[in-house]
């Protein structure tokens, strides 16, 4: 794939038809990225060099999209913002062709396995199977990382002209530190010749022996192993990484023990590109940029129309679109010829699209739009925002919980203040059978896993009302997952009534389970359901909502 010029590099003047607002939108959201997730506004000002009038206008406009959310004094980048990362990852289609066989290496070899992609002189990764330790690997998908100081860099180098080596000095000299890539720590800018001089001696010996070694390049203490995996034309589709730490391998160690293996990995994946089936017929044209006009007219000038109609150009794309026609684009987004051709060229410009032969092609540094912050979010995260609307609407406290043996643990909680209000937090635990999210998450199981449960915990009275026998609590379970949901009332604790739904995944698997929790003077069992039900099954739907994007290409941790 030919190289594109990093952001680190001097920027060409932008053509006459580049659409500067997308350009400042796209600005604020990299500048967002790179904090983290989470600006203030005059802090967005700052880094951006925008007026605070333009930022109000950018973040109201994102956030009317979804991809940032207001909070307070602070923006904050949304799960929804991954649907454009997921684009690229989709039409590239390689995670999900490859990403088994990497999590495959990484069980086999108890090491954390990374499958990497160029993007110019940097690296950008595309799939992680990383290991839980106390040491463990902290980059994300979609963190770029420069060349020079990884294990996969200098196989991609191994490929370069005299043009890419001469952008790959100009960039080092003009940003000896590296403090373009946040993702790594800075390098002291000492023995920059040196270091440029064995830079160019690894990517000799990369496309010498055809794989290369990182031996703690990156911070002292990591070591890594890349090799390349290979299209049936023999380009290099992505590069297969090993990365420990020097107290369990060495970088010879890993070269002598850990090569054969990861070589042969790299052969079973160039065996599934060689046998992957076509990608899948692309969905009918859906309109991306039809809600646009509406918004503008609802907001006004706070709403720039064309930020959010550049944006959903980047979304068209996935699998079954990779490559997209201008006409291809008009069709799939809604917009106008005209409107769209100057959206590509911006992208084109900003390096987020690839044009070749009238095909335009989304490039890995989409990912660098939110992706790495979001992509390490757990349930409890995700669903915090969610829970906090939910508890302003219905002014009663609002919980999200996993089961955790024969308990149910809370893992996210946002209370109402009241003089009497339920006393729990994050991490309390209670017995699963006198819950009402406990009932929902247990219903949700196999029958044969349920009644094995039951028999094994001996459900025990916590009140008076508490439902304890197999035969009644079972009924009791089949009627949670017939309705949907489960209405505890003083079963736990005499005076509390509680109301929960199940949170499903990608997969359609109960994963958790969300509740309204109140004292039962406040409302009555009819109140519950023809009042805090829908508000809380709406709730439930926007965590899903969040949560489906979120673990498209990511493991979304339940706690």
């Amino acid at each position: 794939m030919p190289p594109t010029h990093t952001l680190q590099q001097t920027e060409t003047p932008a053509p006459a038809e580049a659409v500067a607002p997308l350009m400042r939108g796209i600005a604020v959201l990299r500048r967002l990225t790179d904090a983290g997730g989470t600006m203030s506004p005059s802090g967005i000002e700052r880094a951006t060099g925008l007026a605070r009038s333009t930022v109000d206008r950018i973040t109201a406009t994102l956030a009317r999209m979804d991809y940032v959310r207001l909070d307070g004094r602070d923006v904050t980048l949304a799960p929804r913002l991954m649907e454009l990362g997921n684009a690229y990852l989709a039409a590239l289609r390689l995670p999900s062709l490859l990403g088994g066989h990497a999590d495959a290496l990484a069980d086999e070899l108890d090491e954390s396995v990374s499958l990497a992609v160029g993007d110019g002189d940097g690296i950008r990764f595309i799939h992680q199977a990383t290991r839980r330790r106390a040491m463990s690997l902290s980059f994300r998908i979609g963190d770029l990382l420069p060349l020079e100081r990884t294990a996969p860099g200098p196989l991609l180098a191994a490929t370069w002209g005299p043009e890419e080596w001469e952008s790959w000095r100009t960039r080092r000299d003009g940003d000896p530190q590296g403090l373009a890539f946040p993702a790594v720590p800075a390098r002291q800018p000492s023995h920059g010749r040196e270091f440029a001089k064995g830079f160019v001696a690894r990517a000799e010996r990369a496309r010498h022996h055809g794989w290369a070694l990182d031996d703690q390049l990156i911070e002292p203490g990591l070591v890594a192993l890349a090799v390349p995996v290979r299209t049936p034309d023999g380009d290099v589709a992505c590069l297969v990484s090993v990365v420990s730490h020097t107290s369990r391998h060495t970088a010879a160690s890993l070269h002598d023990t850990l090569l054969p293996r990861t070589l042969a990995a790299a052969a079973a994946m160039e065996d599934a590109l060689r046998q992957a089936p076509p990608a899948g017929a692309p969905d009918s044209p859906t309109a991306l940029a039809s809600w646009t006009g509406a918004s503008k007219q609802e907001l006004g000038r706070e709403f720039i129309e064309s930020l959010a109609r550049g944006l959903t150009v980047l979304a068209a794309f996935g699998e079954g679109r990779e490559a997209l026609t201008l006409t291809d684009v008009a069709r799939a987004t809604g917009l106008a010829r005209a409107t769209a051709r100057r959206a590509l060229i911006t992208l084109e410009h900003l390096g987020y699209v690839a044009t070749h032969d009238r095909a335009h092609r989304l490039t890995p540094r989409v990912l660098a739009l939110g992706y790495p912050p979001l992509s390490r979010a757990t349930l409890p995260q995700i669903a915090q925002p969610h829970l906090a609307a939910l508890t302003h609407e219905v002014q009663d406290s609002a919980s999200l919980a996993v089961l955790v043996g024969d308990d149910v643990q809370y893992t996210a909680r946002v209370a109402t203040r009241r003089i009497m209000n339920v006393n729990i937090t994050v991490g309390t635990r209670f017995p699963a059978h006198a819950t009402s999210m406990g009932r929902v998450l247990l219903a949700a199981l196999p029958s044969a896993e349920r009644e094995a449960r039951l028999a094994r915990s001996e459900p025990r009275a916590l009140t008076p009302f508490t439902v304890t026998r197999p035969g009644p609590l079972g009924k009791v379970l089949d009627r949670v997952r017939d309705d949907g949901y489960a209405l505890v009332d003083e079963e736990l604790e005499v005076g509390l009534r509680s109301v929960s739904v199940p949170l499903l995944d990608r997969r359609g698997t109960v994963v958790a389970a969300v509740n309204v929790a109140m004292h039962s003077g406040g409302r009555s069992v009819r109140e519950c359901v023809t009042d805090v039900l829908p508000r809380l099954r709406s709730a439930a739907d926007r965590i899903e909502a969040d949560l489906h994007i979120t673990e498209r290409y990511v493991q979304v941790p339940a706690m």
